[in-house]
């Protein structure tokens, strides 16, 4: 058999073929080749952090100054910081699960909180929190409006809490608020208010806080306020939103929103700085100490620590309204936002009250439920045919978070179900009598019938108005996910008798809450804003995180 010769392929030819072949590749396939290098390269360490959301626009300035130069861990790979915005008590859930390595709370307070839920959960292990810095701070204060602030006798004389309650007391049409404890401006409002009633400016005692002259000193000032809130931001977006129709003269927040208040609003605001003194919020930031930290999460933590202290970043803090770490940079200038058009001076405050101890915190967070403004709050609880299946659910455990929100036992709670007509009623009562009642009806409700919403605000409204408790916090939280169908009043009846008894009897805010996207979002907002109060939007994945926000006004 004669052997085939093997042909021989000419070398130009070949070099040729191969050139051809890399010119016209496909774009997927190069793309394809790209991904699996980078595949191939380590992966950056990526460091995240939780921060209060006030500081949105301030972190994200940062974020794009420090990712703007190349910085490398001693491995060699880029470093990369990533923040996400959460509320104090999701930040330390957060810290806890370990779904972050680091933390920026408004205040150090919140720090030996995440200590002390880690060692509750984790019995015998040391600290969570590792090391800090202190990167920007910002003086509580209470914010004015200008006008207001002039008739107390600003700028000419200093005014404190003494001014804010004898104000109140004397016109009607004065509300102010701060928020709840559970925040860092309404606990350190609180805690100056305890400095005040003992005549202090540091070395608070647990037996200053417990002695019945500071109780009712501060007992006197919480009567005065309108209400709380779910924190110091939540209030500086109604203002804004609202204008005149928020009703309030005056709110507890720290001095950095007081100038972002005046920098988006007509209306112009004055920080007063209390002249018995005042507490600041010092933004930290905080490595958490996890048993999965790396060294490379550590060494981006520690780059990016840096670089906030750095005259850089001080700038970018000072230009967002807070107080500069780094004292050595000026806060008056042509950049600084420190200027009298903002409200501000920056030669206050005069007095700096001294944090107390993490003892005399968890006292006063306690007591304040002893020495706040009281509420009498009706539930009304739509449980008509629609909410069947997950919405009742989800409805459920919304109201129980609410009560269990709630801690003081001397709060009156009664609730109000109802579907074609009013189903059932736990009359109004302190919590010492009938949370065991409330919680059995939450358990028990049963869904049926169509939507008589109307009627069963009206009912509660009515309830609360022959009380005419002016003592406390009157309020309606009124939930429903349909339109209403089945009640005998209208609209403009319960728009008439609400405008009526608020003028005549005693202000009950009405919270409404549209529960999905078949409830009739106008109607709600309508009833709402008559009464002063606000509306909500939810669904089943938001609606408990809505009751726990409410929870926070009473």
């Amino acid at each position: 058999m004669r052997r085939q010769r093997r042909r021989r392929i000419n070398p130009f030819l070949g070099l040729f073929l191969f050139l051809v072949s890399v010119t016209f590749l496909p774009a997927a396939c190069w793309a394809a080749l790209a991904s699996v290098r980078r595949l191939s390269e380590p992966q950056p360490p990526t460091l995240v952090i939780a921060y209060s959301p006030e500081k949105q626009h301030l972190f994200e300035e940062l974020l794009s100054g420090f990712a703007s130069v190349e910085r490398r861990t001693s491995t060699g790979r880029r470093m990369q910081v990533k923040a996400v915005p959460l509320p104090s008590e999701k930040m330390i859930g957060a810290a806890i699960a370990g779904e972050v390595q680091a933390v920026s709370p408004d205040s150090s307070l919140w720090l030996a909180s995440i200590d002390e839920e880690w060692q509750r959960q984790n019995p015998g292990a040391g600290p969570l929190v590792g090391q800090s810095v202190r990167f920007a701070i910002s003086p509580v204060v209470i914010a004015t409006r200008a006008e207001v602030a002039r008739a107390l006798g600003y700028p000419g004389r200093r005014l404190g809490w003494a001014d804010i309650i004898e104000r109140a007391r004397t016109d009607p049409s004065f509300g102010w608020s701060h928020a709840s404890t559970s925040t860092a401006s309404g606990l350190l409002a609180t805690l100056a208010q305890f400095y005040a009633g003992a005549g202090k400016t540091r070395g608070l005692t647990v037996e200053d806080v417990t002695s019945e002259a500071v109780l009712q000193y501060v007992a006197a000032v919480q009567a005065t306020v309108k209400h709380y809130g779910e924190g110091e931001l939540a209030t500086v977006q109604r203002v804004l939103a609202e204008g005149d129709r928020s009703g309030l003269a005056a709110f507890v927040v720290q001095e950095q929103l007081v100038i972002y208040l005046n920098q988006h609003s007509e209306q112009k605001f004055v920080a007063i700085y209390p002249k018995e003194g005042t507490l600041w919020e010092d933004h930290p930031l905080a490595l958490l100490e996890l048993p999965q930290l790396d060294s490379e999460a550590r060494e981006t933590f520690e780059a990016f620590a840096r670089y906030l202290r750095g005259e850089q970043a001080q700038k970018v803090v000072l230009r967002h309204g807070y107080r500069p770490a780094d004292l050595h940079i000026p806060l008056v200038g042509e950049e600084s936002p420190f200027t009298p058009a903002n409200g501000v001076d920056p030669a206050q405050p005069e007095t700096t009250l001294q944090v107390p101890s993490p003892a005399v915190v968890a006292v006063v967070r306690d007591v304040w439920w002893y020495t706040k403004k009281h509420t009498n709050v009706f539930l009304v609880v739509d449980t008509s045919g629609s909410m069947e299946g997950p919405k009742i659910e989800a409805a459920r455990a919304a109201l129980q978070a609410f009560l269990t929100g709630i801690r003081g036992e001397a709060e009156r709670v009664g609730l109000v179900e109802f579907g074609s007509e009013i189903k059932r009623v736990v009359p109004l009562a302190e919590l010492s009598r009938n949370r065991a009642a409330l919680e059995a009806a939450v358990a028990e409700l049963e869904v049926g019938g169509s939507t008589a919403f109307l009627d069963a605000v009206s009912y509660a409204y009515s309830a609360l108005q022959r009380m005419r408790d002016s003592s406390r916090i009157n309020a309606v939280v009124a939930m429903t996910d349909g339109r209403e169908n089945a009640s005998e009043l209208t609209l403009r009846g319960l728009l008439a008798q609400v405008r009526d008894g608020n003028a005549r009897g005693v202000p009950v805010y009405i919270f409404c809450i549209a529960y999905g996207s078949d409830a009739d979002l106008k109607l709600l907002e309508r009833i709402a804003a008559e009464s002063g109060g606000q509306t909500y939007r939810g669904d089943e994945t938001s609606l408990e995180d809505l009751y726990k926000a409410i929870s926070t006004y009473f």
